[in-house]
């Protein structure tokens, strides 16, 4: 028993050293591979076709203000007030859900989303909700508000093999995520919850 204690201890340690190392790392360089889009080449793979990823990360002073602004204030209007978790948010979530009888929102803040998307897959258990506490709390205090939203907006999916605001921008505007008009930021944002559910539309509008 004390051996598997001993065990144990030592993963646990492996694990938030890892972890924590990581996390310092992307602090500072791109990510520029995330679990979702691995996924994403997987089930393409297993249908026998072909994914191109398009995934272009640009510095936050490279995105359009009104893209920015879009998405805090439709993903996270609190954003900048809390320290990674919105309990006002989650409570509204589930008040929201058990009226409608089924999943409408999640109540997910953009720190637990960046991390999610950065660190882990997006499997509907325990324990991938645990983890992307235990790394929400990590960039919280390790990258600061700045640093995560450039990240979430480099990672996002919002399309069928596109990620990241600046690869939209070129998809279905012919533009960079600089010059992004508020109706496009509009738009992009309003695809995040399904990107592969609504992006046929978007295809044209210059």
């Amino acid at each position: 028993m004390e051996r598997f204690i001993r065990f144990c201890v030592c993963c646990a340690a492996a694990f938030m050293a890892v972890s924590i190392a990581l996390v310092v790392l992307y602090r500072f360089v791109p990510v520029r591979l995330t679990p979702l889009m691995v996924m994403r080449k997987a089930e393409a793979f297993g249908r026998g076709e072909r994914l191109t990823l398009r995934h272009d990360w640009v510095p936050l002073e490279r995105i359009s203000p009104d893209m920015i602004s879009a998405v805090v204030e439709s993903e996270d209007a609190h954003y900048y007030e809390h320290g990674g978790f919105s309990c006002e948010d989650m409570i509204d979530a589930f008040y929201r859900n058990r009226r409608a009888g089924y999943i409408v929102a999640g109540g997910s803040t953009i720190s637990q989303q960046t991390s999610k998307n950065v660190f882990c897959t997006p499997a509907r258990t325990y324990v991938r909700k645990l983890v992307e506490a235990y790394y929400t709390m990590l960039i919280e205090l390790l990258w600061g508000k700045d640093r995560i939203l450039e990240v979430y907006l480099n990672v996002i999916e919002l399309g069928d093999g596109v990620f990241g605001v600046e690869s939209a921008a070129q998809e279905y505007f012919s533009t960079s995520a600089q010059q992004l008009s508020p109706g496009q930021s509009a738009s992009l944002t309003g695809i995040i919850p399904c990107p592969r559910c609504y992006t046929d539309w978007l295809y044209g509008m210059e």
